[in-house]
């Protein structure tokens, strides 16, 4: 069975004018001819075809695909083996890149727009998308999630940069309280806890006195939080847990 150029280019997902070019070029002449002159394609040619097509689609130049396909010490266990060869290589790399683009969605979604360089910038070696999953599977589904998604989304470099500046200033105090020996229920550290809350409900979502105390509370039990605040000063993440929690008493009693 033959079939004409126009049959082949529907069968292919080429054009007609894309196998005339293979024809002009030698790269593939029809085995056929009608009495009219017309191109016939068997299926010798469809097979080669479909080689061609695969090579091209990896990026191969045609002088090297006819180099390849007419390579006389090839069989066609050696193409199928070089094809599974650079199939493989190409799997893997788009793997890599579809890691990439579902990186960067995950740090829009954030609203983390930044460079490599401008996170290192405002961030130092913190990479605020590491537990991007966990926050998502843990609070995807409230509205403070979603609040905080959109709020943040239009948030520039130096939106993030006074941001943690502010943030920062914050855990000085407190941790400037706890070395002073000031109680963690004082009026001092309480108005502390307070600005801590604050300063959440202005920059991602809105914080009840509850919720924050259910943070402060967080703390304390998740060893991430424990070590970041342990960081800035021994003893800081109970201090912390504690005078949020007088200060949620004290604006709910």
């Amino acid at each position: 069975m033959s079939y004409s150029v126009g049959q082949v280019a529907g069968f292919a997902g080429v054009t007609v004018r894309t196998l005339h070019h293979y024809d002009a070029i030698g790269l593939l002449v029809p085995s056929e001819r009608s009495h009219a002159g017309h191109r016939r394609y068997n299926d010798a040619d469809l097979d080669r075809l479909q080689q061609i097509l695969f090579y091209r689609e990896l990026g191969f130049p045609l002088e090297e695909v006819a180099a390849l396909l007419d390579d006389p010490d090839a069989d066609p266990r050696a193409h199928l083996r070089r094809q599974h060869e650079l199939l493989t290589a190409r799997i893997e790399k788009l793997q890599k890149m579809a890691e990439a683009v579902e990186h960067a969605m995950e740090a829009h979604k954030m609203g983390i727009n930044l460079t490599p360089e401008e996170k290192f910038e405002v961030f130092g070696d913190h990479d605020p998308e590491q537990y991007a999953d966990e926050v998502r599977e843990r609070w995807g589904d409230t509205e403070q999630y979603r609040q905080s998604q959109r709020r943040t989304a239009s948030y520039t470099k130096e939106d993030w940069k006074r941001i943690t500046q502010e943030l920062d200033a914050i855990h000085g105090r407190m941790a400037d309280l706890l070395g002073q020996g000031v109680p963690a229920g004082s009026e001092a550290a309480m108005d502390v806890a307070e600005e801590h809350r604050l300063f959440i409900c202005s920059s991602y979502y809105d914080c009840s006195h509850e919720l924050h105390a259910c943070l402060g509370q967080m703390y304390v039990d998740d060893p991430r939080f424990t070590a970041t605040y342990e960081n800035i000063r021994t003893g800081l993440a109970v201090y912390m847990r504690d005078a949020i929690k007088a200060n949620a008493a004290r604006h709910t009693a």
